[in-house]
């Protein structure tokens, strides 16, 4: 079989990517003044004004929502895969440390109170990631704290200060080069702090150092046994080893407000809620919805409003209730990197309290799960090769493993916002494998859950190794070999299912089948991010309450799917994982084939 790898070429990026893992193997904290060159030299997709002496706010503004608000005291950051290994290094206090959250990234970490970060990795993935975000940030920060020494930008930022109306930050935004919208964006992610986020700047420039204190593979591994050890344990006497197991990488929302039905009995509670809250964003989003007059919206305004109603007195105690009621143990993250699982017993799911768009049969059948022995096991979507390790360790210990559904958002290169993507095969930057499946999810599954958007399926997925380690031409590379979804983890997940189909590690760099695997696999992402537009960048706005919509129509399609899959499997007849690729008489074929066969490990050759 012939094929065109997407490899991008960019030897601007792999020196960029050599450089900081050279550096980190120092037993000490390295400078990232080091890292500013490789970083501007990659031009970047998400930092396209690096060379500039203009702010660039847009990679500002992406760093920002991926960065505690402590960083601006921040001087070092400490990277470790546990607790263990930060004591073993000094860091005998680390679990009085306060807990710090970014916005828009999910990741653990703790803070000193004084200059000091300390960032829980899960894999390399979180390295690539981090790296890169934390040398943005000071290149943004050192470019504004000169110009905020003029005397004009001084006075200008002292007007916002005592009246930070929309016309105080076009004067300040011009008196810093940069339009009015720009400084808005920076305004939404710092809120009332900007005033004195600037002022901090303004008083010295930013100057990072980096300590990794332990990154090889079998630390990774130890974190993950850690983090699934404490997951056994606590749906304990549920064991997970000898029973039929569904496997979902989406969030910690979706599937139990699916399933429990919680926020659909506290409608008008809700509802009441928005009224009363104050919010302008959450009114404006319901007063949209209200025009509509579709049940999925309503429905869908409810689960997204949920999220800040249940911050209120006991509606947090009553949902924890009401989801164990059903067969929903939670399982909260304790130590180690921040993945939290729910473990769903199929057995207690009241079809009277869910969705009802689950129902993926008449009352009778589905009455039948009564019967059912099977469990979901759904985790908080892990980043990049963090996928790998959770999925290669749950399947140590999962002996009937019936599916693998993977929900997450991705960068799209030829939909829009918010559109349904579903592909059939995914290249791994990290193995550099091309992965072919049959993706038990097609578009019919998911179109009948949304009117806002839309879906693409046949598509192609590349898994890259950070948002930042792209560019225009490697972009474009994807792009004319048929790459239109980017994203970070569908490769690491192919490669963890390819090892419990076959007897050895997964391969590198070749063709690899994975038609043969023996139970579901389902990939849905819903696009965040449109990187090829012009002015946009990868994850620089908010889905709001538009990622409601496609969250939740991906997530009744898997669910129905697993139903349906488990009813099979109680009637005695074995589910027929290939039914819906053998459907698509219309796919158009993912590769030119020359000539072809399969070896005994599952992978494509020809000459």
């Amino acid at each position: 079989m012939d094929r065109t790898v997407p490899k991008s070429g960019s030897e601007e990026i792999e020196l960029y990517i050599r450089t900081y893992y050279s550096l980190l193997r120092s037993s000490h904290a390295v400078q990232l003044d080091a890292l500013e060159e490789a970083h501007i030299a990659m031009n970047s997709s998400l930092h396209v004004g690096a060379r500039t002496a203009i702010p660039d706010a847009s990679a500002l503004f992406y760093s920002i929502m991926r960065l505690p608000a402590c960083i601006a005291n921040v001087t070092q950051v400490v990277l470790g895969q546990s607790d263990r290994v930060f004591r073993e290094h000094g860091y005998d206090d680390i679990e009085q440390w306060e807990r710090v959250v970014a916005p828009a990234r999910r990741r653990r970490m703790l803070y000193n109170g004084k200059d000091t970060l300390a960032v829980y990795i899960a894999s390399r993935s979180d390295i690539d990631d981090l790296i890169p975000i934390l040398v943005a940030f000071q290149i943004e920060w050192n470019k504004l704290h000169p110009l905020l020494q003029a005397n004009s930008v001084q006075a200008a930022l002292a007007a916002y200060s005592a009246d930070s109306s929309l016309a105080r930050i076009a004067d300040l935004a011009r008196a810093l080069g940069m339009v009015p919208d720009e400084l808005s964006r920076l305004q939404e992610a710092w809120g009332v702090g900007m005033g004195p986020m600037l002022q901090t700047i303004a008083r010295g420039p930013k100057r990072f150092a980096v300590r990794l204190l332990a990154g090889t593979y079998i630390n990774y591994q130890r974190a993950t046994s850690d983090w699934w050890f404490n997951v056994r344990q606590s749906v304990a006497p549920v064991s997970l080893e000898d029973r039929p197991v569904y496997f979902i990488s989406s969030n910690v929302h979706a599937i139990p407000n699916l399933i429990s039905g919680f926020a659909l009995a506290e409608e008008n509670q809700i509802l009441n809620f928005v009224e009363r809250a104050g919010d302008p964003s959450l009114k404006a989003e319901y007063d949209y919805v209200g025009v509509r007059d579709q049940y999925n919206n309503k429905s869908n305004f409810l689960y997204y409003a949920l999220r800040r109603y249940a911050t209120m007195g006991d509606v947090e105690k009553r949902r924890v209730q009401t989801e164990r009621e059903v067969g929903i143990q939670r399982v909260p993250s304790l130590h180690g990197f921040d993945i939290e699982a729910q473990v769903i017993e199929l057995n207690k799911i009241d079809r009277d309290r869910m969705d009802p768009r689950l129902m993926c049969c008449d009352d009778e059948a589905f009455d039948r799960l009564r019967d059912s022995d099977a469990l979901i096991v759904n985790i908080d979507y892990p980043l990049g090769m963090a996928a790998y390790h959770v999925l290669a360790k749950i399947s140590q210990y999962v002996t009937y493993m019936q599916g693998i559904y993977v929900i997450g958002k991705a960068a799209t290169l030829n939909a829009r916002i918010g559109d349904v993507l579903i592909a059939n095969v995914v290249y791994d930057e990290h193995s550099e494998n091309s992965y072919l499946f049959g993706n038990c999810f097609s578009a019919a599954d998911v179109l009948p859950y949304l009117t806002l958007t839309s879906v693409l399926d046949n598509q192609k997925v590349v898994s890259v190794r950070g948002t930042y380690l792209q560019n225009a031409r490697y972009m474009d590379v994807f792009y004319r070999e048929g790459y239109s979804i980017v994203e970070m983890e569908a490769g690491p997940y192919l490669s963890a299912a390819y090892e419990m189909v076959r007897a050895q590690r997964h391969p590198v760099d070749e063709i690899v089948n994975l038609y043969i695997a023996p139970f579901d696999l389902g990939f849905l992402h819903y696009a965040s991010d449109t990187p090829m537009s012009k002015g946009r960048n990868l994850g620089a706005g908010r889905l709001s309450y538009i990622g409601a919509e496609p969250t939740y129509a991906t997530a009744i399609a898997t669910l129905r799917r697993i139903f349906s899959v488990e009813l099979q499997r109680l009637a005695g007849r074995k589910p027929d994982h290939k039914a819906a690729e053998e459907q698509r008489t219309d796919a158009a074929p993912v590769a030119p084939i020359v000539e072809q066969g399969e070896d005994n490990n599952g992978r494509v050759r020809g000459d």
